[in-house]
């Protein structure tokens, strides 16, 4: 059965690459604190499991203490020639878009299709993660198609992969802290404070009121934890399941669908979702690094509002 922990594997593959390719890249500054930070970020995915919390902690705030103190560091890419870039644009054309497109193609393939494969003892894909590791899959099977396309080596995908990690930087930490420093909250009654103000200070009575409270603190608290996911437990917990769907009956699919999607609105407007918002701006030079989020932010507050009606007419 194929299951996360191979998609685990495969991406403390990648992180070891880039640190062994770090540490032997002389002309790269700081490439020993460099590998040791991408080191232990692939030691967790490949064996964390059998590591002691302990030590997996450690190494987390090892983590944390060589992004704190600039360790990381990028190595100078070797570019093609303008030339050589428009040949290969040439010759590649509209087919450059075929493993972006095979992403979700292959993704929705694996859970209608690949999902049926197996039996009551077996099945090819891990059930309780289908949609994940579908999407690895996918990912795989895009990876094989742009080496195809583009006539280039799988070694020249993990050199791209490395320049990729190296400038997104400590950044590419933050969905896996955030989405567990929200459970950390959660279990700490942060949900259970948010449920207690609520219903003292505002009129969470009215149906449409309370809708908007959920909808905005989602949007709120995803803007200062940075991701949805890390927001989702604690304002669900506080709002969502005492006030929305004990108090008033609200269907809870609809509730979790357009809460997340309210989170999703605080995503493009906060730069603690530094993956989405600035790691951007610096790819792409931008002289402003808030551009990305100047950008988004009408659009995120228009479907904020949508958001709210739809959360009011659909749930209850």
């Amino acid at each position: 059965m194929i299951s996360l922990s191979f998609l685990y594997i495969l991406v403390g593959l990648i992180l070891l690459w880039t640190a062994i390719l770090t540490l032997l890249n002389k002309q790269q500054p700081r490439r020993v604190a460099s590998a040791a930070f991408w080191g232990c970020y692939a030691l967790v995915f490949l064996i964390g499991d059998y590591l002691p919390p302990e030590v997996v902690g450690l190494m987390v705030v090892m983590l944390a203490i060589l992004a704190g103190f600039g360790a990381l560091s990028s190595a100078v890419p070797q570019l093609l020639s303008a030339d050589k870039l428009q040949q290969s644009l040439n010759r590649i054309g509209k087919k450059i878009f075929l493993p972006a497109l095979l992403i979700p193609i292959m993704t929705v393939f694996g859970v209608l299709v690949l999902s049926q494969i197996g039996n009551d003892n077996w099945q090819l894909l891990d059930p309780k993660n289908l949609t994940l590791v579908s999407l690895g899959i996918a990912c795989i099977i895009a990876f094989i198609a742009a080496c195809v396309i583009t006539r280039e080596s799988p070694v020249q995908g993990g050199i791209e992969s490395k320049r990729l990690l190296e400038a997104m930087g400590w950044a590419v930490l933050l969905p896996q802290l955030l989405a567990t420093l929200g459970l950390l909250f959660n279990n700490a009654g942060v949900g259970h404070a948010i449920a207690v103000l609520t219903e003292t200070y505002l009129a969470v009575d009215h149906k449409l009121i309370a809708a908007a409270t959920y909808a905005i603190a989602m949007a709120l608290f995803t803007m200062i934890m940075g991701n949805a996911f890390a927001a989702f437990p604690v304002i669900t917990a506080g709002i969502g399941i005492p006030v929305l769907m004990l108090q008033h009956g609200a269907n809870p699919a609809v509730v979790a669908a357009i809460g997340m999607f309210c989170g999703y609105c605080g995503t493009l407007m906060t730069p603690m979702a530094a993956n989405f918002n600035m790691v951007p701006a610096a790819l792409l030079e931008l002289k402003d690094q808030h551009a990305v989020i100047k950008a988004q932010t009408p659009t995120a507050l228009t479907l904020l509002i949508c958001n709210i009606f739809l959360l009011y007419f659909l749930a209850f």
